[in-house]
């Protein structure tokens, strides 16, 4: 069994992107797996004067991240980037210098959008940061969801004609995570 922290890059009530998590860690894929969701949402902006002392929000994200096999990062796309609630999480959690919580931890990233592209500008800028971070990134395949009608059901799970794709993107990342484990 893994351990596996899940960072939704939105805070808004009824985020796509947190619907679209929550039916994710439901697939038959993930089973027998822990997910837990980090709360990024508390998080003050970053600001290195509190390197040294940093708030309880900060430390509980670390101690989740630390304590967890990998990271699914589900992500919508602001602008064509990602959401600077997500950047300021990943901030808070890479320092102090030196202290970061991210390295070597394999990382999924994932999205929703309403538009066309899903969210694949946001997630290949993600996945800028991540390669600095040193977190081993799954490659492929790539996921960059529309969201639409029927993606997620009345109760919650993955539709019919997207969970085939959306199980396997889970289980390439959890066979990254087993990779590199131990």
């Amino acid at each position: 069994m893994s351990k596996i922290a899940v960072v939704v890059g939105s805070l808004r009530a009824g985020s796509f992107n947190r619907q679209f998590a929550e039916a994710l860690i439901r697939l038959p894929a993930g089973e027998g797996h822990e997910f837990t969701f980090a709360d990024i949402g508390s998080l003050p902006l970053y600001d290195q004067d509190d390197d040294a002392d940093q708030a309880e929000p900060v430390k509980a994200l670390k101690g989740l991240i630390a304590g967890s096999d990998g990271v699914i990062f589900v992500t919508p796309e602001y602008n064509r980037s990602f959401p600077g609630v997500l950047k300021n999480a990943i901030d808070h959690a890479s320092r102090p210098y030196g202290q970061s919580v991210w390295a070597g931890k394999p990382a999924g990233v994932i999205g929703v959008s309403i538009g066309a592209i899903g969210s694949a500008l946001a997630q290949q800028h993600l996945r800028n940061v991540l390669a600095y971070l040193d977190m081993p990134t799954l490659g492929a395949p790539e996921a960059f969801i529309q969201w639409k009608d029927g993606l997620i059901t009345p109760d919650g799970t993955i539709g019919e004609q997207s969970a085939g794709f959306v199980g396997g993107w889970l289980e390439n990342f959890l066979k990254l995570v087993d990779r590199h484990k131990g």
